[in-house]
């Protein structure tokens, strides 16, 4: 590896005790004081686009052209696309929390300053910063969130902050009825609307200032203190707001910290180490970015143009087709966490897909009335919106947490600039010729692009679902730590060998009951249809596998681990207090905050182990006689296999 400037060697479960935190007001915290960005960024490009027919109006107190709105709109995406890749690299060396102040303070500080613009040269230079402020936002928010949130809750939680962009839009096309009615003089309305913009962003920033920096980026960069503290304090606050004690966190990880990582060394890992998943996220990028930059700044367009809906009404139907983009990651987000990654992305890109294919033939045949056509683009959007978060949320979990914020920008600026410029300039082309059929074509090559990121997603998807960010892909100073204790025993395993008896005769029982359940699920896996379920399946678990840094075996532990004490948990209520519905069940084991879908499968496990059996009226009891744990004898485990019932 490249020498850079390096502090020391340390271990650390920082990581495993953010991921093992129950939801609570602190995650809250950060899904308002960073996610509600993208609210914003929604909010920006709906009004100005509702704006601009009143800027090149006389009298409007700035002369502009219908040319330099087109303009302007393209300077603002460069901007963002530059914005992404120059603060990307700068929240990879300064930290989460530096840049992500920083974004938002050259946010608010350019959209305020373009509701004074009085010429055009002005206008384009304000727009251009204020891109690259919210270009900025996209490589620090993402990394932060996905860095903060724990890995049961990141999938949906992710998908659901990047769809709130809808929630922006839908605001902005109302909001700009109001702004531009009469009650306001035509050279106010159009400034009150950037000015709206930049009173909600420093809001934001207020609440901004509670988010603590990443302990994970914080630990890599020398600062393992500070990381350890920040920890400290949110497990307090957990606890006070809980009353309860919080589970043992999982296994440690042991990183050589670096000050500085070369630009040259994080390039050549996520790409010559990773070419797959480099691939893989700029195959989502770009469908999507195609998709909806294609439709979105020409639905508006579409409907007068071959609809006949009055240029009043279109803010309507904007605010509509913004509610559907929100629902499709709030409603199906939860989806990713349990259902996979690889399943519901590729099945949202090829859903979008055919639902466009549909809308494309029905165009075709002249079959469609505007209600109709609005109600297909809707559908498609629904299912897209979630597809197209997921793309975010994949480059921010596939890559090392060194890359994290560039990846991101890398692949948001590559893909915008090849899907969301050629989209647009296609797309105003077919709606020019008035021709519906070249129209449908337009569908037709935006399903293309949508089914090619499907594709990609099947073929390189990564099943990151309910996994730590460690695991997924493990860091670059993580991977340098083991090549420096390769000859050395481990510090992990040290601590393993100073535990009392007792506990290292428990570890070997939770061994052994993983594996066999490993192995039975293994069995099951390759019978029948699951064989060809999409994926690369389970790897099969070994003791001691979480003291290396191999990422599937350390994913494989850290997951099995965390399943092994939730069935425990099951099994021990049940032994202790007999029979108990599902709903008094999952409150008895504090299942509510095990993350979506984590009590069902901990449940569906006990009874396949005969820890557990169903009773009529949804009601659950202990099989084994109390005070029996039985997780040793790995036979009688084996011969329990009780298949999917």
């Amino acid at each position: 590896m490249t020498t850079t400037t390096s502090t020391k060697t340390v271990t650390t479960r920082v990581p495993a005790r953010l991921d093992r935190l129950p939801w609570s007001r602190f995650h809250w915290r950060i899904v308002i004081g960073l996610g509600s960005v993208w609210i914003l960024d929604g909010l920006e490009v709906t009004i100005v686009g509702a704006v601009a027919s009143r800027m090149t109006e006389p009298g409007s107190g700035i002369a502009l052209s219908s040319a330099d709105i087109g303009t302007a709109a393209a300077i603002y995406v460069a901007g963002a696309c530059l914005g992404a890749l120059f603060f990307g690299r700068l929240t990879d060396r300064f930290g989460r929390k530096r840049l992500f102040m920083v974004t938002l303070g050259i946010y608010i500080i350019a959209t305020v300053a373009t509701a004074f613009s009085p010429a055009l040269w002005y206008f384009l230079l304000a727009r251009f910063i204020t891109g690259m402020g919210i270009g900025g936002e996209y490589a620090a928010i993402n990394s932060a969130i996905d860095e903060l949130i724990p890995s049961r809750n990141r999938g949906q939680v992710d998908l659901a902050i990047n769809g709130s962009y809808w929630v922006g839009a839908a605001i902005g096309s109302l909001a700009a009825v109001g702004l531009l009615s009469s009650a306001f003089a035509e050279n106010i309305g159009w400034r009150l609307a950037f000015g709206i913009g930049g009173i909600l962003g420093l809001g934001i920033l207020l609440v901004r200032r509670n988010v603590p920096e990443s302990p994970r980026w914080l630990f890599i960069h020398g600062r393992e203190e500070e990381a350890e503290r920040i920890v400290d304090q949110i497990e307090s606050e957990v606890r006070h707001e809980t009353r309860q004690e919080l589970p043992d966190p999982g296994a440690a990880i042991t990183i050589r910290q670096r000050d500085v990582i070369p630009f040259s060394e994080i390039a050549r890992t996520a790409m010559r180490r990773y070419p797959r998943r480099a691939i893989l996220g700029l195959a989502l990028f770009i469908g999507q970015a195609f998709l909806y930059n294609a439709i979105v700044f020409d639905l508006g367009t579409i409907l007068s143009g071959f609809f006949d809906v009055s240029s009043g009404s279109v803010p309507y139907f904007m605010a509509v087709f913004a509610c559907a983009n929100f629902l499709g990651p709030l409603l199906l987000g939860r989806l990713f966490d349990t259902v996979g990654r690889k399943p519901m992305i590729a099945g949202t890109y090829f859903g979008s897909a055919a639902v466009a294919v549909a809308l494309a033939v029905l165009l075709i045949n002249d079959s469609l009335t505007a209600w109709w056509f609005f109600l297909l683009v809707s559908v498609t959007f629904f299912i897209a919106s979630a597809g197209a978060s997921s793309a975010y949320l994949t480059v921010s979990e596939v890559f090392p947490m060194e890359t994290r914020a560039l990846s991101i920008s890398l692949f948001f600026a590559v893909g915008t600039a090849v899907g969301g410029i050629t989209g647009p300039v296609l797309f105003g082309q077919f709606i020019h010729s008035g021709d519906s059929n070249q129209l449908a074509a337009g569908f037709l090559i935006g399903a293309a692009a949508m089914a090619l990121g499907g594709v990609a997603e099947v073929l390189f998807g990564v099943r990151a679902e309910q996994q730590s960010l460690e695991n997924i892909a493990t860091p670059l100073t993580a991977e340098e730590a083991e090549a420096n204790w390769r000859d050395e025993p481990s510090p992990q395993a040290e601590r393993d060998r100073a535990r009392p008896e007792e506990a290292r005769a428990k570890a070997r029982d939770r061994d052994r009951r993983i594996a066999a359940r490993t192995a039975r699920r293994r069995e099951r896996e390759q019978t029948g249809a699951r064989q060809y379920r999409p994926g690369t399946g389970s790897s099969f678990y070994s003791p001691g596998m979480v003291g290396t840094m191999g990422t599937s075996s350390r994913s494989s532990a850290m997951a099995e681990q965390s399943l092994d004490d939730e069935v425990e948990q099951v099994a021990k209520v049940l032994d202790a207090s007999g029979p108990l519905k599902r709903v008094e069940l999952k409150k008895a084991v504090g299942g509510r905050s095990w993350g979506p879908g984590r009590f069902r499968k901990a449940l569906r496990e006990a009874v396949r182990e005969s820890r557990a059996e169903g009773r009529p009226g949804d009601a659950f009891a202990a099989v084994r006689p109390p005070g029996r744990s039985g997780g040793g004898d790995v036979s009688e485990d084996t011969r329990h296999d009780g298949g999917d019932r």
